[in-house]
């Protein structure tokens, strides 16, 4: 019988798909197991299409041996390349959010980049005392650092700012209640509720005044014998605006000192210094946190810090030690490729010199008119590489945004590229820049991509213009 009369026969093996001139090629990515599990999960598949077919009574003839042995190289190469798209991919971020959530929120200065390489890949001193030979205390040196920075008595480093929080819940308030407003039980992100990880911590929750307007005799009327805490959530990802009305910190701090409570503070995204000028003007800078009477403090590495996720709890010592020796420390404590990244990082923020080495507060800075000059030098790049028959360029006023939560009434402006393409639509160009290498991550406005410099490097605006210089000629 002939191949045609007989697709089935003309399947090839699994042992023919791996000697494959690109199976080989393949091997060296998967490794020999996945790719054998790969090859038997096509063959199986082309197998079960070629019996339907032959169910539905399909003409006479079928694909010949070659081309099943082709469609079915090719079929592994995409589920080769499908596993690989799932992993962590280096990526340029051409959509001017700053802390994109999506793409790991703040990106690493250059030292805290030399840190994880350099310092701490491989053995370090995590917990090793060099100088007595003993162990030493893990975090020590970030912890130093941020009790320095923020004017606390003593900090601690857990791996985030949901596990903080929980943490110092937990240690603090268990088995007592804790008072809040109700204009701060918000959902923070990504389903991260106030409210469960009051009840995940067994503190009872008090609920005081309205969404709008909570006065400090909310508070005082709810104090009782189970109190242990007073509770302020700053809002993060939005804001309530007209009739409102909230205590100070420092009314608080005095209600809460006068009944022998703990003011806890959760910062959310959490500043060092005052980027008022920058047009961040109600993120709760740390240190007055501190010095207006917050007992413990807690907020987040890798919002506006600018380093790596962590959640950073500071405050007074005794308190921080018993959030240190509480069991749940060890299962949220931080690692130490964390740690490293993050002790750079505050050194930056201690030298002074945070505003040029730390990259989300550098674009912070970009004013519009230095975005604008980069803009229309970019563009002139582009369309000499570019296919000027294909790619349109043209320069609009946007707004960029800070993003990761902090923040959301400020939206830096902007110069915007703005792209089109003879052959694709926008939405179909904005995936085919997600598909270069590294990929491009757009956005669409008004039905065009458009790419904002704020958060591309200078050192990838050339792999920009390469990505922008490899687009498909057609629709496919």
């Amino acid at each position: 019988m002939s191949d045609h009369s007989q697709p089935l026969r003309a399947l090839p093996s699994i042992d023919a798909l791996l000697r494959a001139p690109a199976a080989t090629v393949l091997r060296e990515r998967t490794g020999a197991a996945r790719l054998a599990a790969l090859a038997r999960a096509v063959t199986e598949e082309l197998r079960a299409e070629l019996q339907a077919r032959a169910t539905e009574g399909a003409a006479n003839g079928g694909p010949t041996r070659a081309a099943l042995l082709a469609e079915a190289v090719e079929r592994l190469t995409r589920a080769v390349e499908g596993e690989a798209a799932g992993a962590l991919r280096r990526v340029v971020n051409a959509t001017g959010v700053i802390l994109h959530t999506n793409l790991g929120r703040a990106p690493l200065s250059a030292a805290a980049r030399r840190a994880l390489a350099h310092e701490t890949a491989g053995y370090c001193t995590l917990e090793y005392d060099l100088a007595t030979g003993a162990r030493g205390r893990r975090g020590a040196q970030a912890e130093a650092l941020l009790a320095e920075l923020t004017g606390a008595e003593d900090a601690l480093v857990v791996n985030n700012c949901a596990a903080a929080a929980l943490l110092v819940l937990t240690a603090l308030a268990r088995g007592g209640e804790g008072i809040v407003s109700r204009g701060e039980l918000v959902e923070i992100g990504g389903d991260f509720r106030v409210p469960d990880v009051l009840a995940q911590s067994g503190v009872a929750l008090v609920e005081v005044g309205t969404t709008n307007r909570t006065k400090l005799a909310d508070y005082e009327r709810a104090v009782s014998e189970r109190t242990k805490m007073i509770l302020r959530v700053h809002p993060s990802n939005y804001r309530i605006v007209g009739f409102t009305a909230a205590p100070a910190l420092a009314e608080l701090a005095a209600l809460a000192h006068a009944h022998d409570l703990v003011l806890y503070e959760d910062a959310g995204s959490g500043v060092l210094a005052d980027l008022s000028a920058r047009g961040l003007r109600d993120e709760p800078v740390i240190r007055e946190s501190v010095a207006q009477g917050a007992d413990i403090v807690t907020f987040s590495g890798d919002k506006l810090l600018g380093g790596p996720q962590a959640g950073l709890v500071v405050g007074r010592a005794a308190l921080v030690a018993e959030c240190r020796k509480h069991p749940l420390y060890r299962a949220l404590r931080a690692d130490k490729l964390a740690l490293a990244a993050l002790a750079a990082t505050l050194e930056a923020h201690r030298r002074g010199t945070a505003q040029e080495e730390i990259p989300a507060l550098r674009m912070l800075a970009q004013t519009p008119g230095e975005l604008e000059t980069r803009a229309r030098a970019f563009v002139r790049r582009a369309r000499r590489q570019a296919d000027a028959s294909l790619l349109g360029f043209d320069l609009i006023p946007g707004q960029s945004a800070v993003g990761g939560g902090s923040a959301p009434t400020t939206h830096p402006p902007t110069a915007l590229v703005a792209l089109t393409h003879r052959q694709l639509s926008a939405a179909a160009l904005e995936a085919a820049l997600r598909r270069t290498t590294p990929p491009v991550i757009a956005r669409i406005l008004e039905d065009r991509v458009v790419l904002d410099l704020r958060t591309v490097a200078p050192e990838e605006e050339a792999e920009l213009l390469a990505a922008l210089a490899a687009l498909p000629h057609d629709g496919a």
